[in-house]
């Protein structure tokens, strides 16, 4: 057997990142702007939508010529908009398969990668008023992020298995059977949406659209970080499909609910084929303070599918709070928990708790720093199948995942964005042997450094 390298421990990484987190200060200008929003308190605390100001960009800005204000599109409340986003990330491991290991989105080491080439199209509704207001929103993306936005569902089968192999062409494609192997074409949302004139105002949505549970989310110019915590990358939904209404009860309050689609293996991210009667539940509460500050509790529940009695629900917890003007303070905690959809395991469990700390040096620079533990204590989300598993070619069977990630965002232009940032992942195994471990070149170390940077321009 290999020998394995001496292990770090991991608690005083944890320790210290904690201390450095202390020192720094810490957030994301979207997040900033809905912790100071306390007259529209949103249950949706990710995927913010584009605003027409927020929508000019580089087009508009190096051309003069805005098509959002062109005559039809303007009448008629109509933006279109994207985005492009691209990046490399250097590992120090220099891992042989050229994969970061359990690290996505910035998964490929040392190759360039348009991550996100996104577009859009959307007709936003009234935010109050005794009126009906209709609109919706449709996003096409290409890009290596595309598989993430898939919808896939909680996976509860062998990767190896001619089901697995089936389900998508990047499967194939990463299994080296396949044409192109990393680039795909996803649509992650198309929904129809309406402002129903009750109280004071319900907002619904039909269709398929992104989570609203958690705080990362998956477009590129929502997120400080290039990177993604284990919390959002394996513990939560990426999207939806079904319908949702958010509700503000008052200037404090708001409430979200809805029922949305199964997946064809039970889970979350289901379509618009897969176990149409397999129906579960969505839904969250946000209080936000007088002073800005806010919790968000958010979550989700249902069957496995319409024969399984298995089932599978987890929640989130995500808290802001802003120290000064300039110094911001995100907490989240995630917990889920499956029963009966795993083969050989009869319930799996995973949670994870993540701080970000943000501090504004200048209204267009801003650092951060981000501390995050994630449990996956039955080795059922972060090598299940999918796009992490098979380059990492492991399994490993209950282990803590822990990661400290410090970088900043500057944007020398309101279309233009760039993201510097440095990782250090460490994993807690007492099981794992040599050769079956997520880092390095042979899948023999605990540990890892990437050095990543990005960059994202509006159009």
């Amino acid at each position: 057997m290999k020998s394995i390298p001496k292990r770090k421990n991991p608690m005083i990484i944890v320790a210290a990142s904690g201390l450095l987190s202390m020192t720094m200060g810490a957030t994301n200008a979207y997040a900033v702007e809905a912790a100071q929003d306390t007259t529209e308190a949103d249950t949706n605390a990710k995927a913010e939508q584009y605003s027409p100001e927020e929508a000019k960009g580089a087009i508009a800005a190096l051309t003069k010529y805005d098509v959002n204000e062109t005559k039809f599109l303007k009448n008629n409340g109509i933006i279109i908009g994207g985005w492009g986003n691209a990046g490399i990330t250097y590992n120090a491991n220099d891992p042989s398969n050229g994969f970061n290991g359990p690290v996505t989105f910035g998964d490929r080491s040392s190759e360039f990668q348009l991550n996100q080439l996104n577009m859009f199209i959307q007709k936003a509704v009234a935010t109050e008023g005794n009126e009906w207001s209709f609109g919706g929103r449709f996003d096409a993306m290409f890009g290596t992020d595309s598989i993430f936005t898939q919808a896939y569902g909680v996976p509860a089968f062998d990767i190896n298995t001619a089901e697995a192999k089936s389900r998508s062409n990047w499967d194939l494609n990463i299994l080296g059977t396949g044409g192109n192997r990393f680039y795909g074409i996803a649509l992650p949302q198309a929904y129809a949406e309406s402002y129903i004139p009750i109280g004071n105002g319900l907002n619904v949505k039909a269709g398929h659209f992104y989570t609203p549970i958690g705080y990362e989310t998956v477009p590129a110019p929502d997120n400080f970080f290039y990177t993604h915590a284990y919390t959002m990358q394996y513990g939560e939904p990426f999207t939806h499909t079904g319908i949702m209404g958010n509700y503000t009860v008052n200037k404090n309050w708001a409430v979200m609910g809805g029922v949305i689609t199964g997946s064809e293996t039970g889970g979350w991210d289901g379509n618009f084929t897969a176990q149409l009667g397999n129906w579960a539940g969505l839904g969250g509460l946000t209080f936000t303070a007088n002073n800005g500050s806010s919790i968000n509790v958010s979550g989700t529940y249902g069957g496995v599918s319409e024969t399984n009695p298995g089932m599978w629900a987890m929640f989130s917890v995500v808290a802001k709070h802003n120290f000064t003007a300039k110094d911001h303070l995100v907490l989240q905690h995630d917990h889920g928990y499956a029963e009966g959809v795993l083969p050989g395991v009869k319930v799996a469990e995973w949670y994870g708790i993540n701080s970000h700390l943000y501090h504004d040096l200048r209204d267009d620079l801003t650092i951060g720093l981000r501390a995050e533990w994630f449990r996956d204590q039955d080795g059922f989300r972060v090598f299940s199948p999918g796009r992490p598993f098979s380059p990492t070619g492991t399994s490993i069977a209950g282990a803590s995942y822990y990661e400290v990630t410090a970088g900043l965002t500057w944007k020398p232009k309101s279309w233009l964005q760039l993201r510097p940032n440095i990782r250090y992942d460490i994993v807690d195994d007492t099981n794992a042997t040599a050769g079956a471990l997520p880092f390095g070149p042979s899948k023999n170390k605990y540990d890892q450094f990437v050095f990543s940077t990005d960059v994202t321009v509006k159009f």
